[in-house]
């Protein structure tokens, strides 16, 4: 059936998960007219280099027809628009990495495409991206670099550039990127999204092009944690033919979502390690949100990050350059001119790293990580900033190197530490541009964190990216959420090192427990300490 959208209905469009259904349900819009109408709109922002290739109503027929054999209660992200990020395979659809000469036609979508498809969401197109996916800023394109939703002169953050972009200016409801120091969430905080870092291998990556492929992980971009977590509930699960998938093990997968520990305590940088690389705005927005945080009962621990930070270093002045290297052999070498010139200054020197260089890595990497560990231990998760500073187009051109790295200050050491963490959009800094925090957990803390930022959108309600308004009422837990106490859950009581800040609470906590309550023994119970143990243990 043939239908276009009244003026009315394109004017107050809402392109969130729940306000589609329910225009599908109540045959206000049809997924074929939105479509359309996605199409005519993304003409408008040619200027913005979001796409490199989209998606013609031909190309997106046979998926649309599919929605007539299924069930819209059964298929959550039934007539759902999503765009891909162009390393990410879509069967019958080139894949570029934004190289030209690089580029293929896969048959077969990757894994999280397809489950995707197979819950219901329509492709809208494969989106521009930094080069092999080697930035965090948005320029390093030869289809040009992609400008920020909010002002046309600033970067879109990268290298999931057209994927974050697209969603923010309404002509997605959730994309994908990817992720190796941060292109899964500097973009979100440029154009004021949900930039979901899954723990590594949870999203299974066959069919992604690696830039690193044992620290890379495919992210999610949306308005809202609602939504994320709608998409992560249909994207996760392990993947045999991918070497890096990993089931998750946890007792945390959808149905934790919207669980929250009471109080929270969430481990800050100090102010003397904090870097704002002269942007004013952003200094005093990360201050104002803190505020508005401890206001509403969040505590705050100051953490060291000189371990963190060191680990980042190594990101890019380490050995893992070298997986850049392997991803694009042979072109780097056979034709180095394909590559784009800031792009080739990063990746080939790759070939030349010795073996004793990753080993002497790695074994620095696993001695700064037992610092940074037991820290995490002592707080609910890290909150950080997710950017310094937003840095215009002209600004970046004029350092590429230098600016991108001052980027990836907050970013890179996430994945080698195989962290978990989400971005999420906290208040408009006073030039109106969106600024943002990310928060950072262990491995499979993914429902944690996101159960947190739900928390936080809820204190400090924005509009949906650079276009739709979003009310408190909107951003509310939704009605589906897991309840403390209901029957999804079980309540367990633990003493001695399981408690709160002791030594084994990370073991709960990673396996989604959450704190309920706090009491006291009676007088005349006592603890000993057990012969040759580390911990004390009650007897």
């Amino acid at each position: 059936m043939s239908m276009s959208l009244s003026n009315d209905v394109e004017n107050e469009l809402d392109m969130g998960i729940d306000a589609l259904r329910e225009q599908y349900k109540s045959s206000q819009l049809t997924p074929q007219a939105l479509m359309q109408n996605i199409r005519e709109r993304a003409e408008q922002y040619q200027d913005y280099n979001i796409w490199i290739h989209l998606l013609t109503e031909a190309e997106q027929a046979t998926w649309l027809a599919d929605l007539a054999n299924k069930d819209m209660d059964s298929h959550p992200l039934w007539g759902i628009p999503f765009v891909i990020k162009d390393n990410i395979d879509l069967a019958g659809i080139p894949t570029t990495a934004a190289c030209k000469e690089f580029a293929y036609t896969p048959s077969e979508s990757a894994q999280v495409v397809q489950q995707l498809i197979d819950a219901g969401a329509i492709p809208v197109c494969k989106a521009n991206l930094d080069q092999f996916a080697t930035g965090l800023n948005g320029t390093r394109s030869p289809y040009g670099a992609c400008h920020n939703s909010f002002n046309f002169d600033y970067v879109s953050g990268g290298s999931s550039s057209g994927s974050a972009v697209s969603v923010a200016l309404g002509l997605a409801t959730f994309s994908l990127g990817t992720d190796t120091a941060g292109s899964g969430r500097i973009p979100a905080c440029f154009n004021n999204l949900v930039g979901v870092k899954p723990s590594i291998g949870l999203l299974s990556a066959t069919g992604m092009l690696p830039a690193c492929r044992s620290l890379d992980c495919m992210t999610i971009f949306a308005y809202n944690t609602d939504d994320a977590n709608t998409v992560l509930s249909v994207a996760e699960g392990y993947d045999i033919r991918d070497g890096y998938s990993r089931a998750n093990p946890f007792n945390n997968q959808a149905r934790q979502y919207g669980l929250r520990t009471v109080p929270l305590t969430v481990g800050v940088i100090p102010a003397s390690q904090l870097k704002f690389f002269g942007d004013a705005t952003y200094e005093k927005a990360y201050q104002q949100t803190l505020e508005k945080l401890q206001a509403d009962g969040f505590q705050l621990q100051e953490i060291d990050y000189a371990p963190f930070d060191e680990i980042a270093k190594l990101l890019y002045e380490g050995p893992w350059v070298s997986e850049r290297y392997i991803a694009t052999q042979p072109l780097i070498d056979d034709n180095p001119d394909a590559v784009f010139p800031v792009v080739r200054e990063i990746i080939a020197p790759g070939g030349k790293p010795p073996a004793t260089g990753l080993f002497k890595a790695q074994y620095r990497i696993n001695d700064l990580k037992q610092n940074c560990l037991a820290q995490m231990a002592q707080v609910d998760c890290l909150l950080t900033p997710t950017a310094g500073r937003h840095f215009t187009i002209a600004e970046m051109l004029a350092d590429l190197i230098k600016h991108n790295s001052e980027l990836g200050y907050y970013t890179n050491f996430m994945n080698l530490l195989d962290l978990a963490s989400i971005a999420v959009p906290t208040m408009m800094t006073e030039n109106d541009m969106p600024f943002g925090i990310t928060l950072v957990g262990p491995t499979f803390s993914d429902r944690m964190l996101m159960s947190i930022a739900n928390r936080i959108q809820q204190i400090l309600p924005l509009k949906k990216g650079a276009l739709y308004t979003m009310g408190s009422e909107a951003m509310a837990t939704p009605s589906n959420t897991t309840a403390v106490g209901s029957t999804a859950t079980i309540d367990v009581m633990v003493c001695g090192a399981h408690l709160s800040g002791q030594p084994l609470n990370w073991q709960l906590v990673e396996r989604g427990a959450t704190l309920k309550a706090s009491t006291t023994t009676a007088a005349s119970y006592r603890m000993y300490a057990l012969a040759g143990t580390h911990h004390y243990a009650p007897v």
